[in-house]
């Protein structure tokens, strides 16, 4: 298969595909089968009319001599799908290379890529991605908040050349789901298009003001902000509030706001997330034997 770039030296977007090429080229370094080449358009006036070379950057993609797809403008995502496309069609007809024992490295693949529930084979790292499509995926798993491990290829040859092989698939990043490949940043893209496959994915957890304190009153159906706990009230107002709640046996979690200034924002009592009040208001509530049968009871 070759990989041919017909291209201008004056336009901008001529070099940045080139850039693109040569990054795939590094990634298809060991499939023998593909081959890349770059042509000056104006320099063979000749050869780009016979392939109908109307504007640079055009690349196209040949098999066994014939073109089979083509590329007009810089469309790097594009030029990868099809490089993956065509080169998997090529080695899928070829014969099978004479196999090599790869379970030592296979093992290791396999722990890797299950380290995290969520993760990226990437060029660099989430902070600093060393190539255009490994930028881009962690844009996209950072807009959705995902909680996801990731490894730079660039630092390892062995793993960077075996994964392909492992995953059937040549090129990077590489994003795995449950141990399971998801693809590239074409299929990544179109997967997160999915709000229930995003649903699924892990998240980062919020540690905001809002986000601890919901997650907080959501930890027990009844949940009671206090000074102390239930067996070591610290003022009046919580020992009073433990013993009307211990009077109707209700089953119910606390919180020691003394022990965290920022959660601390008055004594107060909620039931399914949502504030009855505070001492006045529960004793007021208690009072109704219809709402104390809706509250939850220890055994």
């Amino acid at each position: 298969m070759a990989v041919v770039h017909f291209y201008a030296s004056w336009a901008e977007s001529c070099g940045q595909v080139n850039k693109v090429l040569e990054d795939l080229k590094e990634d298809f370094k060991n499939i023998n089968s593909v081959g890349f080449s770059f042509i000056e358009a104006e320099g063979v006036p000749e050869v780009s009319a016979k392939y109908s070379i109307v504007a640079a950057p055009t690349v196209l993609y040949f098999v066994d001599g014939k073109e089979v797809d083509r590329v007009n403008g810089y469309k790097p995502s594009e030029l990868e799908m099809k490089l993956t496309k065509h080169s998997f069609d090529v080695n899928t007809s070829a014969p099978a290379a004479e196999s090599r024992p790869k379970e030592d490295l296979n093992t290791r693949l396999k722990k890797l890529i299950n380290s995290h529930k969520l993760m990226l084979f990437m060029k660099g790292s989430p902070e600093n991605p060393k190539c255009g499509f490994s930028k881009q995926t962690v844009g996209l798993l950072n807009d959705i908040g995902a909680d996801f491990g990731s490894f730079d290829i660039l630092s390892d040859e062995e793993v960077r050349q075996g994964l392909k092989e492992y995953s059937n698939w040549p090129t990077y990043p590489q994003l795995y789901f449950d141990g399971e490949l998801i693809g590239g940043l074409d299929v990544i893209r179109e997967e997160f298009q999915d709000s229930e496959f995003v649903a699924k994915l892990p998240k980062k957890e919020d540690n905001s003001l809002p986000a601890r304190l919901k997650r907080l009153i959501n930890s027990h159906k009844l949940m009671l902000f206090m000074k102390g706990d239930r067996h070591n009230p610290q003022c009046g107002f919580s020992r009073q509030i433990i013993e009307l709640l211990n009077g109707v046996k209700a089953d119910y979690g606390t919180f020691d706001i003394l022990k965290d200034e920022e959660v601390r924002q008055g004594l107060k009592l909620y039931l399914n997330g949502e504030l009855l009040g505070g001492l006045d208001v529960v004793r007021a509530e208690l009072a109704d034997e219809e709402f104390v049968s809706s509250l939850p009871k220890t055994a």
